[in-house]
C-alpha cells in the first residue's frame, strides 16, 4: 500500500511541477497575462504553484523510502519519478496544452524509461 501512495503523491507532484514550469509557455504570447507579467512575474508564479509540488514530492519520498520503512531504494525513487514526469508531461502536452503529437521518437525514448525500470527492480 506504501507503494501506491508513493506513485499517487508522485503524480500530484508532478501534474504541480510541469504547470509550473511549462504552463506559462501556454500562456505566452496573444497579449495574454503571462506577456504583461513578464520573465519575473513568470518566475514569482512557478515558485508560488513549485511550493505544491513540494508539497506532494517530499511525503512520497519519506513514505517510498526504504530508510523510512517504504519498500524503495534511493534508485527505485528516482527512476520511478523520473517515469511518472515523463508520463505526467506527455498528458499534458498532448491532452493538456494540445502543443505537442505524440512521435516514434517520444515512444522509443519511453520504452527506454521503462526498461529503466525493469533494471533498477530487477534482483541479479
Amino acid at each position: 500500500m506504501t507503494s501506491i501512495w508513493t506513485v499517487l503523491l508522485l503524480i500530484i507532484s508532478n501534474a504541480f511541477m510541469t504547470y509550473a514550469w511549462y504552463g506559462h509557455l501556454q500562456q505566452a504570447g496573444n497579449d495574454s497575462w503571462a506577456t504583461k507579467w513578464g520573465l519575473i512575474g513568470a518566475i514569482l508564479l512557478s515558485w508560488g504553484i513549485a511550493f505544491f509540488e513540494y508539497v506532494f514530492q517530499v511525503p512520497a519520498n519519506r513514505i517510498g523510502f526504504e530508510g523510512n520503512g517504504g519498500p524503495f531504494n534511493l534508485f527505485q525513487l528516482k527512476i520511478i519519478q523520473e517515469v511518472v514526469s515523463l508520463t505526467v508531461f506527455t498528458l499534458f502536452a498532448v491532452v493538456v496544452f494540445k502543443t505537442e503529437r505524440l512521435q516514434w521518437n517520444y515512444i522509443a525514448a519511453m520504452v527506454c524509461m521503462a526498461l529503466a525500470v525493469f533494471f533498477v527492480f530487477k534482483k541479479w
